[in-house]
């Protein structure tokens, strides 16, 4: 091994390390569920899972991975423009056409290659992007994939994006791109506002609906929960959060679908998902739109866990959304405070820099549909505890 390299990978963990940076893997060894086995520690209570409905380890999802691995084998074989395309895979696109309301999708292996593929694929170096400074890390990925012309805006701020928009005209295309909810902090974006600036200014609007997806709009998104679904050009979703399997897509019209299966190349060159992975969404999708009540539980949970945190003394921050940072501050006390609620038996990891700023560590908690209410009160009692062993309360 090149012992240049190995002295300069040793050295920037180290220094991860001095900044509390560092971040070990936690390793579950049980199904992802309201109470997990973690690091060999049992009956933890998890709030760190994307996992908002419970649907991960639902019987009617592992019963669809049984049969379609029966009737379809274990994987595609092949890129999807090959022969990697299933009518499975076809079966899985038009169902989410249809719970989405658009006139076609396309499924990528992952949230992260959907924004990867879509963006530098429908921009060139005759557009501009207008970007949210606060977007996904594949957004950023992705936007700088594209030779467009990049502006960013400040988070959630009409003016800016307006200001934006006048420095911009002039360029072929201009394309807004926002989260519907965004990741670290669970507020949400103002897309009816977006969408209206978008019409004044003829500029297109692409939303990354990653934590929206099965959570607003009674499942179907943020673009629905606002009732301006059939304005945006372009919606992401992912099928690993709410939909509990593995996956991102695209939804849109037919034509920009077609444009991406010829030029995408996350889409062009990765082999095709498994059927087992797809049967089991197709099975999520069917229980998200014929059951409200999963969302209904995640949502009555959420307002629980909100409440209860006020009144412990938490700061919350601007949430809007299942996710609920509790705001730390300094990375040290948000690490400290990870380890503590670990030892009274709740998982909910520090998010520190550089996923978020310095100095703006936080305790990211995900409540969720699967959690009961004795769950919830014994993850505020940890926090109660936790946060004055810590002295944060």
């Amino acid at each position: 091994m090149n012992d240049t390299l190995q002295g300069w990978l040793s050295d920037q963990i180290s220094s991860l390390k001095d900044q509390n940076l560092y971040k070990p893997l936690a390793v579950m060894e049980s199904p992802s569920g309201a109470r997990i086995t973690v690091n060999g520690k049992e009956n933890v209570i998890n709030l760190a899972s994307n996992n908002y409905l419970g649907l991960a380890n639902h019987p009617r999802l592992k019963q669809a991975v049984v049969e379609a691995v029966e009737k379809w084998g274990a994987g595609a074989g092949a890129v999807r423009p090959i022969i990697g395309t299933m009518r499975i895979h076809m079966d899985l696109e038009e169902r989410l056409a249809q719970f989405k309301h658009v006139e076609a999708t396309l499924v990528f292996q992952s949230g992260f290659t959907a924004n990867a593929g879509v963006i530098p694929t429908i921009t060139d170096a005759e557009d501009v992007i207008l970007t949210d400074e606060l977007n996904h890390a594949s957004i950023i990925d992705g936007v700088r994939l594209s030779k467009a012309q990049r502006k960013i805006y400040k988070h959630c701020d009409m003016t800016s994006l307006e200001e934006g928009l006048k420095a911009s005209e002039g360029a072929r295309k201009r394309l807004i791109i926002t989260d519907g909810v965004f990741s670290m902090d669970g507020d949400v974006a103002p897309l009816d506002k977006i969408v209206d600036l978008a019409k004044r200014y003829n500029a297109a609007v692409m939303v990354d609906d990653a934590h929206g997806s099965g959570v607003m709009g009674e499942g179907r998104g943020t673009a629905y929960h606002f009732g301006v679904h059939q304005e945006i050009d372009i919606q992401l979703g992912t099928l690993s959060k709410a939909v509990g399997v593995m996956g991102g897509y695209i939804a849109g019209s037919r034509a920009l679908i077609d444009w991406l299966t010829q030029r995408a190349r996350p889409f062009l060159f990765s082999t095709a998902q498994p059927p087992s992975a797809v049967a089991a969404i197709i099975a999520a999708i069917e229980l998200m739109d014929n059951d409200l009540s999963f969302t209904e539980r995640l949502w009555a949970n959420t307002r629980y866990w909100k409440e209860g945190l006020a009144k412990i003394g938490f700061d919350t921050g601007v949430s809007q959304t299942p996710i609920t940072p509790v705001m730390i501050g300094d990375e040290g006390k948000a690490l400290e405070m990870q380890r503590a609620l670990m030892n009274e038996g709740v998982l909910a990891l520090a998010i520190v820099y550089p996923t978020v700023g310095l100095g703006k560590a936080r305790i990211r908690t995900m409540p969720s549909a699967m959690h009961t209410r004795s769950d919830l009160d014994d993850a505020l009692a940890a926090f109660r505890n936790a946060g004055k062993s810590c002295e944060l309360l």
